[in-house]
C-alpha cells in the first residue's frame, strides 16, 4: 500500500500520463507498442528498451510513470481510483496491467538480477536504416542456463544507460568502492565521447 506522500505523487504522475495519451490514436499505438514487445521473439531485449520506447512515445515522464504502472501491485489502481482521468484511459491503463503487467515485471526482475548472469559481451555494429549509417551496441548477457541474450540497441540508448547507471549508482558509493583504473576508463571514455561528438556540432 502507499503512503500519504507516494499517494500524493503518484496521483500526479497518472494525472501527467493520462494527458499524455490523451490525444486520439495515442491509447493504440502504446497499446500496439506493448503487444509487439510481448509477442517478440526477442523479448527480454524488447522489455530491456521498453522504457526508452516509451519515453520518445510519450516524453520522459509519462514514458517512465507507464512503466511503473505496468508493474505496479494491482491494488495501487484501487488507492489512486479518485484520480480524474479519461474513463476510457483508465479503463486501459487497468487492462495493460493485467494483460502485459506479470511478464514484464518478470523480465525486467531477471534482467536486474545480476545472480542470473554468468557473463556478458559487448561489441558495435553498423546497420544501415532509412538510407542512413547507424551505430549499434550489441550486448551478449549469458545466463544462468547458458543460453546467451542479445541486445541490439543504437548508441545513444547504451550511452543514456550508461549515464542511468552512474547516476544511480553514484550516490551510494564509498571511498572504496571504485577503483582507479575504472575511474580513468570511466573519464577517458566521456573525453573520447565529447571530442567524437565535437566533431560534428
Amino acid at each position: 500500500m502507499l503512503d500519504h506522500e507516494e499517494k500524493f505523487l503518484f496521483k500526479e504522475e497518472i494525472g501527467h500520463l493520462a494527458n499524455a495519451v490523451v490525444e486520439p490514436g495515442t491509447l493504440d499505438n502504446v497499446e500496439d507498442l506493448l503487444t509487439d514487445v510481448i509477442t517478440s521473439p526477442r523479448f527480454d531485449s524488447e522489455v530491456f528498451t521498453l522504457e526508452r520506447s516509451l519515453q520518445v512515445m510519450l516524453g520522459a515522464r509519462a514514458g517512465t510513470t507507464l512503466v511503473g504502472l505496468l508493474t505496479v501491485a494491482p491494488e495501487v489502481f484501487d488507492e489512486v481510483a479518485e484520480v480524474r482521468i479519461p474513463p476510457d484511459v483508465h479503463e486501459r491503463l487497468v487492462a495493460w496491467r493485467a494483460r502485459f503487467g506479470l511478464a514484464i515485471d518478470n523480465a525486467l526482475n531477471f534482467l536486474n538480477n545480476p545472480d542470473g548472469i554468468q557473463g556478458h559481451n559487448f561489441a558495435t555494429q553498423i546497420a544501415h536504416v532509412e538510407e542512413r549509417r547507424v551505430l549499434q551496441g550489441r550486448l551478449t548477457l549469458v545466463r544462468y542456463n547458458n543460453e546467451p541474450q542479445f541486445f541490439v540497441a543504437d548508441a545513444v540508448v547504451f550511452l543514456s544507460l550508461v549515464a542511468d547507471v552512474m547516476d544511480r549508482l553514484g550516490p551510494y558509493l564509498e571511498s572504496d568502492a571504485v577503483d582507479a583504473d575504472t575511474l580513468a576508463r570511466l573519464r577517458d571514455g566521456v573525453q573520447l565521447i565529447e571530442r567524437k561528438t565535437a566533431a560534428h556540432s
